[in-house]
């Protein structure tokens, strides 16, 4: 956070200060939750749909926020606006046009955001100080508050861009004017909402579309949407010629200007060749699954796009953990290889798990487990989206099918996969006893799902069945 006064953030979001000197300088950061205020700060009171952050104002003033920003007066320090998500907007603007040096990337995409996210804050660390966004924080509030957390020594930022709507991301370009905008892939995360591929396709798009005139597109060619979207007019004229912006496309085939050449996987993780205009080196990934691969990928491309030096680039990528939680967990406890991917789902996401799950099997001879929950926002879709993943699961020589709340996944399977349906993880658990040393396990669903609590009973399950055997590696 840099320095602001009371009187220039009051001025910036249109509002009226009350009990509070204008003079008194923030020296935290902008909250949202008053348990994790930290005193000098601002706490951000936000009306949702269950909870008024207005009734834990005192909570946040008590444990030393300065002041709190409402659309209400309360009885103590406040600044009130009109709408606190645009007032906290025009804050985070404000602060990005401040710090002149600061290079901001913006990544949008229906799968991959936080992984990329990631790995390139493990890239771009190595070469300045790297501010990324916390877990998922990729929304109206969450972009935002990332910006509002850079320092005037900041050197890189990271925004992840999500929508639930048209004009979601257009309105997140204009308050973090990214340098640098990365598209992963349209996919059909939250389908049912934008009603077609075409429309989160153009809803994607709104990064490229609202960059600044110089800023750079980074474009996935993993679909028949994202490399194309440079070419067309620009949405706005804000943005300059959008057939004249310098493009980086990144993917696995001979003409992507960043790229991946000699593939192959050693248990579980990728190794492979990074292929820039800068050159070619190797690059052998640290997390697990084939679909990590674009992953990395742009997140080279976005650091090629910056400057950064293909060896530094490589080096980085070969040693990057990935630290957002339930993303493709490895635990390997007495014998038994737990993934937990539990924190969201779509058809994109469920089909690289299910690869990886086979993958891995196949490397450790055991037998393969798909405990599989709901995937949410999938419209009216949803039925033939979860019979098609359990086709895959058919398809890939997955063992055991095992469906949780949704008996869509096992209604097109043949014979050549055993197929458990059941209605809770309590009920699904009594297929614990069923596993033996080798084999490999993946849980996944929808985060609403909370399937990460089957996973960790899976654990516990193994663990107290197989004592004094050999102990538990997370990876």
């Amino acid at each position: 956070m840099i320095p602001l006064s009371i009187a220039k953030i009051t001025e910036v979001a249109k509002g009226r200060s009350f009990e509070i000197n204008p003079e008194t300088v923030i020296s935290a950061d902008f909250s949202i939750d008053s348990r994790a205020i930290h005193a000098g700060g601002i706490f951000v009171a936000i009306k949702g749909e269950k909870v008024d952050g207005r009734d834990f104002a005192a909570q946040a003033l008590a444990a030393g926020a300065l002041c709190v920003l409402t659309e209400k007066q309360i009885a103590g320090p406040c600044i009130v606006v009109s709408d606190v998500i645009q007032a906290l907007g025009e804050i985070a603007h404000y602060v990005r046009q401040q710090i002149p040096n600061l290079k901001v990337i913006g990544i949008t995409g229906s799968q991959g955001k936080t992984t990329t996210k990631d790995l390139l804050a493990h890239v771009l660390g190595a070469a300045g100080k790297t501010h990324a966004a916390k877990g998922s924080y990729n929304n109206d509030l969450g972009a935002p508050l990332t910006l509002l957390e850079c320092q005037s020594t900041t050197k890189f930022c990271i925004v992840e861009m999500g929508a639930r709507h048209p004009g979601d991301i257009a309105r997140l370009t204009k308050i973090a004017e990214p340098n640098v905008g990365v598209v992963l892939k349209v996919g059909n995360a939250h389908i049912g909402e934008f009603g077609s591929r075409e429309n989160i396709a153009r809803t994607k798009k709104e990064l490229i579309d609202y960059l600044p005139a110089s800023g750079i597109a980074v474009l996935g060619t993993y679909d028949e949407f994202t490399p194309h979207m440079v070419g067309t007019e620009p949405a706005t004229q804000e943005s300059g010629n959008a057939n004249a912006r310098r493009t980086l496309r990144f993917g696995e085939r001979h003409v992507d200007d960043v790229r991946a050449a000699d593939i192959e996987f050693r248990e579980g993780r990728a190794h492979f060749d990074l292929v820039t205009p800068a050159g070619r080196e190797p690059v052998g990934l640290r997390i697990v699954g084939t679909h990590q691969i674009a992953n990395a990928l742009a997140a080279a491309a976005a650091a090629t796009a910056l400057g950064l030096p293909i060896e530094q680039i490589s080096a980085a990528l070969s040693t990057a953990e990935v630290s957002s939680k339930w993303r493709m967990e490895l635990h390997d406890l007495n014998g038994l290889l737990v993934i937990n991917d539990a924190y969201n789902a779509n058809p994109e996401s469920m089909a690289a798990a299910l690869r990886t799950l086979a993958l891995l099997s196949q490397e450790r001879g055991g037998r393969s487990w798909a405990f599989l929950g709901t995937m949410h926002e999938l419209g009216e879709e949803s039925s033939r989206d979860h019979s098609e993943i359990g086709q895959l699961a058919e398809n890939l020589g997955i063992d055991h099918l095992v469906s949780i709340g949704n008996s869509d996944y096992c209604r097109s399977v043949g014979s050549e996969i055993q197929t458990h349906q059941f209605q809770s993880t309590d009920d699904a658990a009594e297929m614990f006893q069923h596993f033996q040393s080798g084999d490999v396990v993946l849980v996944k669903a929808s985060r609403a799902e909370a399937l990460e609590r089957l996973a960790e009973s899976a654990l516990v399950y193994w663990r107290a069945t197989h004592i004094g055997e050999m102990g538990e590696t997370q990876q």
